[in-house]
């Protein structure tokens, strides 16, 4: 028998054709977060950092519906708030929050935050996420609280402050607000917010219902480091890349 195919991380020829699957990549993001319901209005910003220009991120234009965000429709903006590409204006908080955490943490390729159903309940206890089930431990020990809410987010400094409590984490918890996570590519900070939205969402329907019971630390510890690596946040994402690219294929446009 052949060698059996399995998909790897991709590489580039070109920067251009990395911001190019950058930009797919954070198209099937809007539009797998739409099919999630995570829209609340005009909230919510995912971010990829540009790799032509690290000092800049592409978003989503303010007030378009994720259901209909094309990759050719997001914009690029510069860590002074400036858009410097596209034909849309820039969600405030997007700039206020992503250039802070984009600034301090070298690493983060894509950041995601929406005002998300279970992540707004379990931000409005002040909890963080416990190990009660096998996928949420890829947040173990990886994971924080902003334990703050200041009103809507329109201040850099601000920004600084989320990202200083995110740390060298991949998600953290805006109390009061909701949850942001990150990755090292697009699909990984992706895949990551809708797994901790699913989680926050176990934990609140396991807790309503009774005593939780808790994995081992020790356990919890050595599950988060096979299923919370980058590259199973990565692979994790390759499915619903390939569901949405098929169903709603003019996201590439």
């Amino acid at each position: 028998m052949g060698e059996k195919w399995f998909p790897t991380m991709p590489t580039f020829a070109s920067p251009e054709e990395e911001r190019q699957h950058r930009k797919q990549r954070l198209a099937a993001g809007f539009r797998l977060f739409a099919k999630f319901g995570f829209e609340e209005g005009v909230a919510g910003h995912i971010t990829a950092r540009d790799p032509i220009e690290p000092d800049t991120f592409w978003v989503n234009p303010f007030g378009v519906p994720f259901a209909h965000v094309r990759q050719s429709d997001l914009i690029r903006v510069n860590h002074s708030g400036e858009v410097v590409e596209g034909d849309y204006h820039v969600n405030e908080a997007a700039f206020a929050i992503h250039s802070q955490v984009h600034a301090a943490r070298p690493d983060v390729i894509g950041a995601a935050h929406t005002h998300s159903t279970y992540g707004r309940a379990l931000a409005s206890l002040g909890a963080t996420l416990v190990p009660i089930t096998q996928d949420v431990t890829a947040f173990y020990n990886d994971h924080a609280l902003f334990d703050d809410y200041t009103g809507v987010v329109t201040d850099i400094e601000e920004g600084k402050r989320i990202a200083h409590a995110l740390g060298d984490n991949k998600a953290v918890i805006l109390r009061n607000h909701g949850l942001l996570t990150v990755g090292e590519t697009v699909d990984s900070a992706v895949w990551w917010f809708i797994t901790m939205e699913r989680s926050c969402q176990v934990q609140l329907v396991a807790k309503a219902a009774g005593a939780v019971v808790h994995i081992d630390p020790a356990m919890a510890q050595q599950t988060h480091d096979y299923v919370g690596t980058e590259v199973a946040g990565w692979f994790s994402f390759q499915p619903l890349w390939a569901k949405i690219t098929r169903e709603q294929p003019d996201l590439l446009d």
